[in-house]
């Protein structure tokens, strides 16, 4: 059966007390409302759109990046009110899913369960059970089991309070039901506002079967009210993520100290210490092992390679064997081949490292391309940055560059060429040979530091 996804995305939340409306606040690096169009794609629907409303000026550039179709809603009078405004999205399909964009943490196999559930003759609710359902619709059941309402906790009396099953609001209706059906919502209630709740009796007086499937992780359906509840999904997000990189023969220091905001593949025996920040695309090969406070984005990390704490890797590739930090630095566009090092306090950007080449204390190196078994000294800059344009140094196979050197790009420093301390290359240095920069010592008898006048 040919599908259709509605995600509400109206609201402001108010006790979120932010200038961003709700569903564009983060959780794990990236919008609520994203979670919910990244899961819903998984679908792959005939056609899809988000009812905006409320900042919908922030919503809208995200939507139009992926091609989304967007529906104003611009008075927020309810779901049902909000399903009304986006009725030509499902005019010619068999099925409409309802989702919500602060309601992030929906599984794919749960709403394609939740879909398989239904037909064109019935309606499906996803439904949770609660031990404390307060501000949620109560599932209200006759005596044979059958759903015959949903009640809004507002409008619920007393008995209603004390049902448990609570209604997640995401449900599959049959389309040309719906659209035929809407138009029987009213606002009678405590709210003023047209539920699209109210639609289960309506399904109940046409004769429609209802259906529910019930979540047993209760995170599945919670929706972001304020930012508490926000942390809380936050880190139940985060357990999840940290079970699955376990499963798949990680090993955590601190399964609670690990905050994944992206897409992690990993090797077998990978190793990772607390407080690690993964973003983007990451792969760690076998046997790598990641120290305490590093964060990594958009980076491969080679087989058996480490990364000593406090290391920041964006946008890099790694080899085998090789060891980084602590406290360095590598920036998009470096490459270190296999069993290469970079130090404390080395910065690197748009670098490609050569194999066993070091780069141990306090250098940066910049739009470099470097050869094999290449040892930097401390101290050591390559100057790229003519204050308008970046040059690029080359540095062959071999080369030894002394402590506190500068090389002034565009240089190059030929295969074996030693680099005396100190020196400032301006100007290619030769193969197999010694260069440098020297100054004179001199000794200025007498002279007396400055002190302080009293």
């Amino acid at each position: 059966m040919s599908l259709s996804i509605v995600i509400l995305a109206a609201g402001k939340g108010s006790r979120m007390k932010s200038a961003l409306p709700k569903v564009m606040h983060t959780l794990a690096g990236t919008t609520l409302l994203e979670h919910v169009i990244a899961t819903a794609q998984t679908l792959s629907p005939l056609s899809m759109a988000v009812v905006c409303g409320n900042g919908a000026d922030q919503v809208l550039p995200i939507l139009e990046k992926k091609g989304i179709a967007a529906i104003m809603q611009h008075e927020q009078c309810g779901t049902g009110h909000a399903v009304i405004q986006a009725g030509s999205v499902f005019n010619d399909v068999d099925q409409v899913l309802v989702l919500y964009g602060d309601v992030p943490l929906t599984q794919a196999a749960t709403l394609k369960q939740l879909i398989e559930s239904g037909d064109i003759n019935s309606l499906t609710i996803l439904t949770t059970k609660l031990d404390d359902p307060t501000g949620y619709g109560r599932i209200v059941r006759n005596g044979d089991g059958d759903i015959i309402c949903i009640t809004e906790q507002k409008d619920a009396d007393k008995a209603t309070l004390s049902i448990q099953e609570v209604n997640s609001g995401i449900m599959v209706l049959p389309a040309k039901w719906l659209t035929d059906s809407l138009n029987k919502l009213n606002n009678n209630n405590a709210q003023g506002e047209y539920y699209l709740t109210d639609m289960i009796a309506v399904a109940v007086a046409d004769g429609l079967a209802i259906n529910t499937v019930c979540c047993q992780d209760n995170a599945e359906v919670a929706g972001v009210n304020t930012r508490q509840q926000l942390a809380e999904l936050e880190r139940h997000y985060q357990w999840l993520k940290a079970k699955e990189l376990m499963a798949n023969g990680v090993t955590l220091a601190d399964p609670a100290r690990l905050d994944i905001r992206g897409n992690i593949t990993t090797g077998l025996d990978v190793y990772i210490d607390v407080n690690v920040i993964l973003e983007g695309d990451v792969t760690f090969a076998d046997n790598v092992k990641i120290g305490a406070n590093c964060i990594i984005k958009d980076s491969f990390i080679g087989q058996g390679s480490i990364v000593l704490p406090n290391s920041m890797i964006d946008s890099s590739k790694v080899g085998e064997g090789v060891n980084i930090g602590p406290f360095a630095r590598l920036r998009p566009g470096t490459v270190l081949a296999d069993k290469a090092k970079i130090g404390n306090f080395v910065e690197t950007k748009n670098a490609n490292i050569g194999e066993g080449s070091k780069v141990n204390h306090l250098s940066y190196i910049g739009d470099t391309d470097m050869g094999k078994n290449v040892n930097i000294g401390a101290g050591t800059i390559t100057c790229n940055y003519d204050g308008a344009n970046k040059h690029r140094t080359t540095i062959g196979d071999n080369v030894f560059i002394g402590s506190d050197s500068q090389l002034v790009a565009p240089v190059m420093v030929a295969e074996g060429a030693t680099i005396g301390a100190g020196t400032t290359l301006r100007k290619d240095a030769a193969a197999e040979a010694l260069t440098l920069t020297k100054t004179v010592q001199k000794t200025v008898a007498g002279w007396k530091r400055p002190v302080k006048k009293t």
